[in-house]
């Protein structure tokens, strides 16, 4: 598998939008500038992911972007496939001609890891990963502070 700085940044982007969609569409421009990734290298992601139905996108003033489906029912497979990532980590992409024609020595065993990293994939949804950011935002509650032993 070859997940580039595309497929990343597709899942970082649409993260952004679905922690702040709860307040209206997310304009690009502020996800570009919350996560240091090019304004038009989003808009041309965006673009996929509204094709492929993961987003919907709002016209006009307060415009910007929000997420079409239930965040339980998009997984991050979906999201890397939507911006034609390759997952595929055979050289030879699936022809079975990886050394001078033929299946390598190997091909098997990079078949079996594309099928275990797009099973993972497919179980990460973008409900799992705004809980885990929400809950890594959150101020740690209760920290109690041990007093420190005095020398006697």
């Amino acid at each position: 598998m070859r997940l580039t700085t595309k497929g990343r940044f597709a899942v970082t982007a649409l993260l952004d939008v679905a922690l702040r969609s709860s307040d209206g569409p997310v304009n690009l421009a502020a996800v570009s500038e919350r996560q240091q990734i090019s304004l038009s290298y989003l808009e041309q992601l965006f673009g996929k992911l509204r094709r492929n139905g993961l987003v919907d996108s709002v016209r006009g003033p307060g415009g910007g972007y929000v997420i079409a489906r239930e965040l339980d029912t998009i997984s991050v497979a979906h999201i890397v496939i939507a911006v034609d990532e390759p997952l595929d980590a055979r050289q030879c992409e699936g022809k079975q001609d990886c050394l001078n024609g033929k299946q390598c020595m190997t091909h098997d065993l990079w078949h079996n890891l594309n099928e275990k990293m797009l099973e993972y994939l497919e179980s990460v949804s973008l409900l799992d990963l705004v809980t885990q950011q929400l809950a890594a935002e959150a101020p740690k509650q209760h920290t109690i502070e041990m007093p420190k032993r005095v020398a006697h």
